[in-house]
Protein backbone atom coordinates (compact mmCIF):
# COMPACT_ATOMS: atom_id res chain seq x y z
CA UNK A 1 0.00 0.00 0.00
CA UNK A 2 2.80 2.25 0.83
CA UNK A 3 4.62 1.35 -1.96
CA UNK A 4 1.60 2.05 -4.45
CA UNK A 5 0.99 5.58 -2.78
CA UNK A 6 4.83 6.33 -3.33
CA UNK A 7 4.87 5.22 -7.18
CA UNK A 8 1.20 7.49 -7.56
CA UNK A 9 2.99 10.51 -5.98
CA UNK A 10 6.08 10.38 -8.18
CA UNK A 11 3.61 9.84 -11.17
CA UNK A 12 1.78 12.92 -10.04
CA UNK A 13 4.62 15.36 -9.67
CA UNK A 14 5.70 13.62 -13.26
CA UNK A 15 3.24 14.73 -14.77
CA UNK A 16 2.83 17.85 -13.34
CA UNK A 17 6.20 18.37 -14.12
CA UNK A 18 6.53 17.54 -17.41
CA UNK A 19 3.03 17.30 -18.92
CA UNK A 20 0.85 19.50 -17.70
CA UNK A 21 -0.30 23.20 -18.19
CA UNK A 22 0.09 25.85 -15.73
CA UNK A 23 0.43 29.30 -15.09
CA UNK A 24 2.77 31.58 -13.31
CA UNK A 25 3.08 35.70 -12.86
CA UNK A 26 6.06 37.77 -11.96
CA UNK A 27 5.36 41.14 -10.75
CA UNK A 28 8.36 43.54 -10.76
CA UNK A 29 9.32 46.90 -9.98
CA UNK A 30 11.90 49.25 -10.54
CA UNK A 31 13.73 52.20 -9.67
CA UNK A 32 11.32 52.70 -6.62
CA UNK A 33 13.32 55.47 -5.09
CA UNK A 34 11.44 54.94 -1.32
CA UNK A 35 8.23 56.38 -2.98
CA UNK A 36 6.02 54.46 -0.17
CA UNK A 37 3.19 56.41 -1.00
CA UNK A 38 2.67 53.82 -3.48
CA UNK A 39 2.96 51.01 -1.50
CA UNK A 40 -0.63 50.58 -0.25
CA UNK A 41 -1.33 49.68 -4.06
CA UNK A 42 1.02 47.98 -4.90
CA UNK A 43 0.77 45.37 -1.86
CA UNK A 44 -2.97 45.16 -3.14
CA UNK A 45 -1.55 44.49 -6.41
CA UNK A 46 0.60 41.35 -5.35
CA UNK A 47 -2.18 40.35 -2.93
CA UNK A 48 -4.87 39.86 -5.64
CA UNK A 49 -2.23 37.73 -7.57
CA UNK A 50 -1.22 35.67 -5.44
CA UNK A 51 -4.94 34.84 -4.77
CA UNK A 52 -5.50 33.42 -8.18
CA UNK A 53 -1.73 32.39 -9.86
CA UNK A 54 1.23 31.39 -8.47
CA UNK A 55 3.24 34.35 -8.23
CA UNK A 56 6.74 35.74 -8.36
CA UNK A 57 7.98 39.17 -7.10
CA UNK A 58 11.19 40.50 -7.86
CA UNK A 59 12.78 43.69 -8.22
CA UNK A 60 15.47 45.73 -10.52
CA UNK A 61 17.21 47.60 -8.24
CA UNK A 62 17.32 51.86 -6.40
CA UNK A 63 14.89 50.77 -4.05
CA UNK A 64 15.78 53.60 -1.94
CA UNK A 65 17.04 57.30 -1.93
CA UNK A 66 14.43 60.00 -3.22
CA UNK A 67 11.95 60.59 -0.28
CA UNK A 68 13.43 62.39 2.90
CA UNK A 69 10.55 60.36 5.32
CA UNK A 70 12.48 56.97 4.32
CA UNK A 71 16.15 58.68 3.77
CA UNK A 72 15.71 60.39 7.22
CA UNK A 73 13.51 57.81 8.81
CA UNK A 74 15.12 56.74 12.58
CA UNK A 75 16.27 54.11 11.06
CA UNK A 76 17.29 55.60 7.26
CA UNK A 77 16.22 53.60 4.32
CA UNK A 78 15.01 50.56 6.29
CA UNK A 79 11.14 51.41 5.85
CA UNK A 80 11.06 50.33 2.49
CA UNK A 81 13.16 46.98 2.75
CA UNK A 82 10.56 46.18 5.99
CA UNK A 83 7.54 46.92 3.70
CA UNK A 84 8.81 45.47 0.92
CA UNK A 85 9.56 42.15 3.24
CA UNK A 86 5.53 42.36 4.39
CA UNK A 87 4.75 41.85 0.56
CA UNK A 88 6.89 39.18 0.54
CA UNK A 89 9.23 39.90 -2.28
CA UNK A 90 10.75 37.20 -3.81
CA UNK A 91 14.15 38.06 -4.94
CA UNK A 92 16.13 41.60 -6.37
CA UNK A 93 18.90 42.87 -7.65
CA UNK A 94 21.23 45.74 -6.79
CA UNK A 95 20.90 48.98 -8.49
CA UNK A 96 23.53 52.07 -7.89
CA UNK A 97 21.67 53.91 -5.62
CA UNK A 98 21.85 50.80 -3.02
CA UNK A 99 25.63 52.14 -2.52
CA UNK A 100 24.62 55.59 -1.64
CA UNK A 101 25.05 55.23 1.82
CA UNK A 102 28.69 52.98 1.59
CA UNK A 103 29.69 49.30 1.53
CA UNK A 104 29.02 48.90 5.36
CA UNK A 105 25.29 50.13 5.64
CA UNK A 106 24.49 47.94 2.23
CA UNK A 107 25.57 44.76 3.76
CA UNK A 108 23.77 45.39 6.80
CA UNK A 109 20.80 46.29 4.92
CA UNK A 110 21.07 43.39 2.77
CA UNK A 111 20.95 40.84 5.71
CA UNK A 112 17.16 42.35 6.93
CA UNK A 113 15.82 41.66 3.20
CA UNK A 114 13.85 38.81 3.64
CA UNK A 115 14.34 38.53 -0.45
CA UNK A 116 16.97 36.89 -2.10
CA UNK A 117 19.64 39.94 -2.89
CA UNK A 118 21.33 38.78 -6.38
CA UNK A 119 24.00 40.73 -8.70
CA UNK A 120 26.28 38.25 -11.06
CA UNK A 121 28.86 41.58 -11.63
CA UNK A 122 30.05 43.09 -8.31
CA UNK A 123 32.95 41.28 -6.71
CA UNK A 124 33.40 42.00 -2.71
CA UNK A 125 37.36 42.37 -1.06
CA UNK A 126 35.59 43.70 2.09
CA UNK A 127 33.92 42.04 5.22
CA UNK A 128 31.52 44.48 5.32
CA UNK A 129 29.66 44.22 2.28
CA UNK A 130 29.35 40.28 1.46
CA UNK A 131 29.71 39.03 -2.05
CA UNK A 132 26.15 38.26 -3.08
CA UNK A 133 24.86 35.36 -5.04
CA UNK A 134 25.32 35.89 -8.77
CA UNK A 135 21.26 34.22 -9.17
CA UNK A 136 19.13 32.25 -7.31
CA UNK A 137 16.64 29.39 -8.75
CA UNK A 138 12.80 28.83 -7.44
CA UNK A 139 10.66 25.89 -7.96
CA UNK A 140 7.17 26.29 -8.05
CA UNK A 141 4.43 24.54 -8.77
CA UNK A 142 6.55 22.48 -10.79
CA UNK A 143 8.08 25.44 -12.77
CA UNK A 144 11.72 26.34 -12.10
CA UNK A 145 12.26 29.85 -12.36
CA UNK A 146 15.84 31.41 -12.86
CA UNK A 147 16.83 35.07 -11.93
CA UNK A 148 20.11 36.23 -12.43
CA UNK A 149 20.83 39.86 -11.71
CA UNK A 150 23.84 42.74 -13.18
CA UNK A 151 24.08 46.06 -12.24
CA UNK A 152 25.62 48.76 -14.37
CA UNK A 153 29.26 49.94 -14.31
CA UNK A 154 28.98 52.27 -17.80
CA UNK A 155 28.53 55.92 -15.81
CA UNK A 156 32.28 56.42 -14.54
CA UNK A 157 35.23 54.57 -13.31
CA UNK A 158 33.58 51.10 -14.37
CA UNK A 159 31.77 51.25 -11.40
CA UNK A 160 27.92 52.53 -10.76
CA UNK A 161 27.33 55.85 -10.77
CA UNK A 162 28.12 57.57 -7.53
CA UNK A 163 31.03 58.82 -5.30
CA UNK A 164 34.31 56.49 -6.10
CA UNK A 165 34.70 56.19 -2.33
CA UNK A 166 31.24 54.64 -1.84
CA UNK A 167 33.39 51.50 -3.95
CA UNK A 168 36.51 50.92 -2.68
CA UNK A 169 37.06 47.56 -2.29
CA UNK A 170 34.32 46.51 -4.92
CA UNK A 171 35.06 45.43 -8.56
CA UNK A 172 32.48 45.44 -11.50
CA UNK A 173 32.99 43.86 -13.87
CA UNK A 174 30.94 44.19 -17.69
CA UNK A 175 27.04 43.08 -17.18
CA UNK A 176 26.08 42.18 -20.45
CA UNK A 177 29.77 40.30 -20.13
CA UNK A 178 28.21 38.55 -17.10
CA UNK A 179 24.78 38.33 -18.15
CA UNK A 180 25.90 36.18 -21.31
CA UNK A 181 28.14 33.98 -19.10
CA UNK A 182 25.27 32.81 -16.93
CA UNK A 183 23.43 31.47 -20.03
CA UNK A 184 24.21 28.30 -19.12
CA UNK A 185 21.50 28.46 -16.59
CA UNK A 186 18.55 28.20 -18.95
CA UNK A 187 19.50 24.29 -19.44
CA UNK A 188 18.72 24.30 -15.41
CA UNK A 189 15.83 26.29 -15.73
CA UNK A 190 12.13 26.38 -17.44
CA UNK A 191 12.27 29.77 -17.36
CA UNK A 192 15.55 32.16 -17.14
CA UNK A 193 14.69 36.05 -16.13
CA UNK A 194 17.62 38.78 -15.69
CA UNK A 195 17.24 41.28 -13.46
CA UNK A 196 19.06 43.93 -14.82
CA UNK A 197 19.96 47.88 -13.57
CA UNK A 198 22.35 48.56 -16.40
CA UNK A 199 19.64 50.24 -18.55
CA UNK A 200 17.03 49.27 -21.15
CA UNK A 201 19.63 50.68 -24.07
CA UNK A 202 21.99 48.09 -23.03
CA UNK A 203 19.41 45.38 -22.24
CA UNK A 204 18.33 45.40 -25.70
CA UNK A 205 21.96 44.67 -26.89
CA UNK A 206 22.76 42.08 -24.83
CA UNK A 207 19.57 40.57 -26.01
CA UNK A 208 20.78 41.29 -29.52
CA UNK A 209 23.48 39.13 -29.16
CA UNK A 210 22.57 36.27 -26.34
CA UNK A 211 19.05 34.95 -26.59
CA UNK A 212 19.52 32.66 -23.33
CA UNK A 213 17.06 34.87 -21.30
CA UNK A 214 13.51 34.33 -21.58
CA UNK A 215 12.49 37.39 -20.06
CA UNK A 216 14.60 40.81 -19.15
CA UNK A 217 13.44 43.08 -16.62
CA UNK A 218 15.23 46.42 -16.71
CA UNK A 219 15.92 49.11 -14.73
CA UNK A 220 17.84 52.44 -14.53
CA UNK A 221 16.34 54.83 -17.30
CA UNK A 222 13.03 55.41 -15.62
CA UNK A 223 10.97 54.64 -18.56
CA UNK A 224 7.95 51.92 -19.40
CA UNK A 225 9.32 49.48 -21.78
CA UNK A 226 7.59 46.97 -23.33
CA UNK A 227 9.62 45.12 -26.21
CA UNK A 228 10.71 41.90 -27.82
CA UNK A 229 14.41 41.96 -28.97
CA UNK A 230 15.21 38.95 -30.94
CA UNK A 231 13.08 36.98 -29.46
CA UNK A 232 13.28 37.90 -25.65
CA UNK A 233 11.06 40.13 -24.09
CA UNK A 234 11.77 43.43 -22.53
CA UNK A 235 10.03 45.05 -19.97
CA UNK A 236 10.38 47.69 -17.31
CA UNK A 237 8.39 48.89 -14.97
CA UNK A 238 9.15 53.13 -15.14
CA UNK A 239 9.39 55.15 -11.98
CA UNK A 240 8.35 55.31 -8.11
CA UNK A 241 6.31 51.94 -8.29
CA UNK A 242 3.57 54.03 -10.10
CA UNK A 243 3.15 50.52 -12.27
CA UNK A 244 3.90 47.40 -11.57
CA UNK A 245 5.27 45.43 -14.32
CA UNK A 246 3.26 41.77 -14.83
CA UNK A 247 4.55 38.97 -16.67
CA UNK A 248 2.32 36.16 -17.36
CA UNK A 249 3.85 32.57 -18.42
CA UNK A 250 2.22 29.69 -19.57
CA UNK A 251 3.35 26.45 -19.26
CA UNK A 252 3.11 22.75 -21.00
CA UNK A 253 5.20 20.34 -18.67
CA UNK A 254 8.70 21.93 -19.23
CA UNK A 255 8.44 24.54 -22.20
CA UNK A 256 7.26 27.75 -22.05
CA UNK A 257 3.76 28.27 -24.30
CA UNK A 258 3.39 31.56 -24.08
CA UNK A 259 4.87 34.63 -21.98
CA UNK A 260 3.26 38.45 -22.41
CA UNK A 261 4.25 41.29 -20.60
CA UNK A 262 2.87 44.44 -19.39
CA UNK A 263 2.94 47.21 -17.16
CA UNK A 264 -0.53 48.20 -14.90
CA UNK A 265 -1.00 51.03 -13.44
CA UNK A 266 -0.92 51.26 -9.52
CA UNK A 267 -4.31 53.53 -9.13
CA UNK A 268 -6.09 50.43 -10.54
CA UNK A 269 -5.89 48.82 -7.12
CA UNK A 270 -7.20 50.20 -4.25
CA UNK A 271 -4.74 50.95 -1.34
CA UNK A 272 -4.36 48.61 1.53
CA UNK A 273 -5.43 49.92 4.94
CA UNK A 274 -2.90 48.25 7.16
CA UNK A 275 0.28 49.87 4.91
CA UNK A 276 -1.45 52.93 4.52
CA UNK A 277 -1.54 53.27 8.08
CA UNK A 278 2.17 52.61 7.66
CA UNK A 279 2.91 55.30 5.33
CA UNK A 280 1.13 57.87 7.35
CA UNK A 281 2.84 57.20 10.44
CA UNK A 282 5.94 57.87 8.55
CA UNK A 283 5.39 60.58 7.35
CA UNK A 284 4.33 62.05 10.56
CA UNK A 285 7.46 64.13 11.14
CA UNK A 286 6.84 67.60 12.21
CA UNK A 287 10.49 68.99 10.98
CA UNK A 288 10.12 67.67 6.92
CA UNK A 289 6.24 68.84 7.33
CA UNK A 290 7.12 72.15 8.38
CA UNK A 291 6.66 74.94 5.77
CA UNK A 292 10.25 76.69 4.66
CA UNK A 293 8.75 79.17 1.70
CA UNK A 294 6.89 79.27 -1.34
CA UNK A 295 6.87 79.14 -4.99
CA UNK A 296 5.18 82.25 -6.50
CA UNK A 297 4.30 80.30 -9.61
CA UNK A 298 4.52 76.34 -10.49
CA UNK A 299 7.77 75.35 -11.63
CA UNK A 300 8.75 72.84 -13.98
CA UNK A 301 12.19 70.97 -14.32
CA UNK A 302 13.24 73.81 -16.41
CA UNK A 303 12.10 76.20 -13.64
CA UNK A 304 13.30 74.36 -10.69
CA UNK A 305 17.18 73.99 -12.40
CA UNK A 306 17.23 77.72 -13.25
CA UNK A 307 16.29 78.52 -9.06
CA UNK A 308 19.00 75.81 -8.43
CA UNK A 309 22.04 77.20 -10.17
CA UNK A 310 21.01 81.40 -9.80
CA UNK A 311 20.78 79.95 -5.99
CA UNK A 312 24.46 78.55 -6.24
CA UNK A 313 25.71 81.55 -8.28
CA UNK A 314 24.58 83.55 -5.60
CA UNK A 315 25.92 82.26 -2.94
CA UNK A 316 29.47 81.68 -4.08
CA UNK A 317 29.11 85.24 -6.00
CA UNK A 318 30.05 83.09 -8.98
CA UNK A 319 29.80 83.93 -12.71
CA UNK A 320 28.23 80.71 -13.74
CA UNK A 321 26.24 77.78 -12.08
CA UNK A 322 25.71 74.21 -13.77
CA UNK A 323 24.14 71.38 -12.51
CA UNK A 324 23.12 68.32 -14.18
CA UNK A 325 19.67 67.23 -15.41
CA UNK A 326 19.67 63.51 -13.33
CA UNK A 327 20.36 65.52 -10.41
CA UNK A 328 17.14 67.33 -9.91
CA UNK A 329 14.63 64.79 -8.34
CA UNK A 330 11.37 66.42 -9.40
CA UNK A 331 9.63 67.41 -11.60
CA UNK A 332 7.75 70.87 -10.53
CA UNK A 333 7.76 72.53 -7.61
CA UNK A 334 4.06 73.95 -6.40
CA UNK A 335 2.39 77.34 -6.46
CA UNK A 336 2.40 77.27 -2.61
CA UNK A 337 4.29 76.91 0.18
CA UNK A 338 7.62 74.32 0.15
CA UNK A 339 8.22 71.81 2.63
CA UNK A 340 11.49 70.52 3.93
CA UNK A 341 10.26 67.47 2.61
CA UNK A 342 9.89 68.45 -0.50
CA UNK A 343 13.49 70.07 -0.53
CA UNK A 344 14.98 67.06 0.57
CA UNK A 345 13.17 64.86 -2.24
CA UNK A 346 14.13 67.32 -4.68
CA UNK A 347 17.85 66.76 -4.16
CA UNK A 348 18.06 63.59 -2.27
CA UNK A 349 22.35 62.91 -2.53
CA UNK A 350 23.24 64.94 0.18
CA UNK A 351 25.67 66.85 -2.49
CA UNK A 352 28.32 69.07 -2.15
CA UNK A 353 29.01 72.25 -4.17
CA UNK A 354 32.83 72.45 -5.48
CA UNK A 355 33.84 76.07 -7.38
CA UNK A 356 37.09 76.71 -9.68
CA UNK A 357 37.42 79.35 -12.41
CA UNK A 358 37.09 78.03 -15.89
CA UNK A 359 37.52 79.26 -19.25
CA UNK A 360 34.54 79.33 -22.04
CA UNK A 361 36.53 76.98 -24.12
CA UNK A 362 36.99 74.86 -21.49
CA UNK A 363 33.37 74.84 -20.76
CA UNK A 364 32.54 74.12 -24.30
CA UNK A 365 34.79 71.19 -24.13
CA UNK A 366 32.63 69.70 -21.30
CA UNK A 367 29.21 70.19 -22.51
CA UNK A 368 30.13 68.91 -25.90
CA UNK A 369 31.71 66.12 -23.82
CA UNK A 370 29.14 65.23 -22.36
CA UNK A 371 26.34 65.56 -25.10
CA UNK A 372 28.22 63.31 -27.28
CA UNK A 373 29.03 60.48 -24.71
CA UNK A 374 29.01 57.14 -25.67
CA UNK A 375 29.49 55.41 -22.34
CA UNK A 376 26.65 56.50 -20.97
CA UNK A 377 24.02 57.16 -24.06
CA UNK A 378 20.98 57.81 -21.96
CA UNK A 379 22.30 60.64 -20.78
CA UNK A 380 24.02 61.92 -24.11
CA UNK A 381 22.52 63.92 -27.29
CA UNK A 382 20.02 66.16 -25.11
CA UNK A 383 20.54 69.36 -22.69
CA UNK A 384 22.09 67.76 -19.63
CA UNK A 385 23.96 70.83 -17.65
CA UNK A 386 21.48 73.20 -16.75
CA UNK A 387 23.16 76.59 -16.18
CA UNK A 388 22.52 80.30 -15.15
CA UNK A 389 24.59 81.21 -18.87
CA UNK A 390 22.68 81.05 -21.67
CA UNK A 391 24.16 78.43 -24.82
CA UNK A 392 23.40 76.91 -27.84
CA UNK A 393 24.90 73.48 -28.78
CA UNK A 394 25.17 73.03 -32.01
CA UNK A 395 24.95 70.04 -33.61
CA UNK A 396 26.14 68.32 -37.52
CA UNK A 397 24.22 66.16 -39.83
CA UNK A 398 24.87 62.67 -37.58
CA UNK A 399 23.96 64.84 -34.47
CA UNK A 400 26.61 64.92 -32.71
CA UNK A 401 28.03 68.43 -30.42
CA UNK A 402 30.38 70.66 -32.80
CA UNK A 403 30.50 73.73 -31.00
CA UNK A 404 28.70 75.56 -27.97
CA UNK A 405 27.51 78.89 -28.58
CA UNK A 406 27.90 81.34 -25.46
CA UNK A 407 26.08 84.40 -26.05
CA UNK A 408 26.95 86.28 -22.76
CA UNK A 409 30.25 85.79 -22.23
CA UNK A 410 33.96 86.49 -23.29
CA UNK A 411 36.06 83.95 -25.27
CA UNK A 412 39.31 85.90 -23.24
CA UNK A 413 37.11 85.81 -19.98
CA UNK A 414 37.72 83.21 -17.02
CA UNK A 415 35.09 82.34 -15.28
CA UNK A 416 34.31 81.78 -11.50
CA UNK A 417 32.14 78.72 -11.97
CA UNK A 418 30.31 76.72 -9.12
CA UNK A 419 28.88 72.94 -9.46
CA UNK A 420 27.95 70.05 -7.78
CA UNK A 421 30.26 67.40 -6.69
CA UNK A 422 28.93 64.59 -8.38
CA UNK A 423 29.63 66.58 -11.75
CA UNK A 424 32.94 67.37 -11.23
CA UNK A 425 33.84 64.60 -10.09
CA UNK A 426 32.28 62.28 -12.40
CA UNK A 427 32.03 64.05 -16.24
CA UNK A 428 34.47 63.70 -18.24
CA UNK A 429 36.56 66.13 -19.38
CA UNK A 430 36.13 69.23 -16.87
CA UNK A 431 39.23 70.97 -16.91
CA UNK A 432 39.61 74.03 -14.25
CA UNK A 433 41.88 75.31 -11.99
CA UNK A 434 41.97 77.08 -8.65
CA UNK A 435 39.45 73.92 -7.39
CA UNK A 436 37.90 74.16 -4.27
CA UNK A 437 35.54 71.85 -2.70
CA UNK A 438 33.60 74.10 -0.59
CA UNK A 439 31.72 71.16 1.82
CA UNK A 440 28.84 73.17 1.51
CA UNK A 441 25.32 70.96 1.24
CA UNK A 442 22.93 71.74 -1.65
CA UNK A 443 20.17 71.56 0.37
CA UNK A 444 21.04 73.87 3.29
CA UNK A 445 21.58 76.74 0.73
CA UNK A 446 18.35 76.47 -1.12
CA UNK A 447 16.49 76.31 2.38
CA UNK A 448 18.09 79.25 3.56
CA UNK A 449 16.80 80.89 0.08
CA UNK A 450 13.45 79.69 0.46
CA UNK A 451 13.76 81.29 4.17
CA UNK A 452 15.03 84.94 2.74
CA UNK A 453 13.62 85.32 -1.02
CA UNK A 454 10.16 83.83 -0.41
CA UNK A 455 8.29 83.63 -2.69
CA UNK A 456 10.71 82.13 -5.09
CA UNK A 457 9.99 83.08 -8.86
CA UNK A 458 11.30 82.17 -11.93
CA UNK A 459 10.99 81.63 -15.95
CA UNK A 460 9.84 77.62 -16.85
CA UNK A 461 11.11 78.80 -20.28
CA UNK A 462 14.68 77.61 -21.65
CA UNK A 463 17.91 79.34 -21.93
CA UNK A 464 19.94 76.17 -23.22
CA UNK A 465 19.17 75.13 -26.84
CA UNK A 466 20.02 73.05 -29.63
CA UNK A 467 20.28 73.61 -33.24
CA UNK A 468 21.80 72.01 -36.06
CA UNK A 469 24.72 73.87 -37.86
CA UNK A 470 24.77 75.36 -41.10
Amino acid sequence: MILAAAVAAAAYMAWVRYVSERSIVILSTTDIHAKVENFPRLATAIAQCRDTVTTFVADAGDRWTGNAYVDMAREPRRPVIDMMNAMGYDVATLGNHEFDDGQAFLGHINSLCRFDVVCANVVSDTITFPQPEPYRIFCRNGVKVGFVGVVTNYDHNNHPAGKDESFVGLTFPDPQQMAAEYAWLKDRCDVLVLLSHMGDDMDRRLAEKCSAYDLILCGHTHTLVDTVVNGTQLGQSGYGAKHIGVTHIRMKGTKIASLDYRTVPIEEFAPDTLYERWVEELHDNEALNRPVGECRNILTRVGVAAWETDVMRRHFDADVAFYHYGGIRCDSLPDRAVSAATIYGLEPFSSTLYTMRMTPAQMRRMIISKYNDTLNPTESHRIDLFSTTPYTIRVDARGEAVDVLFPELDEADTCRVVMGDYMYKNYRDIEAVDVVPEGVLLTDILMNDLRENSPIDYSNERIQHIERAE
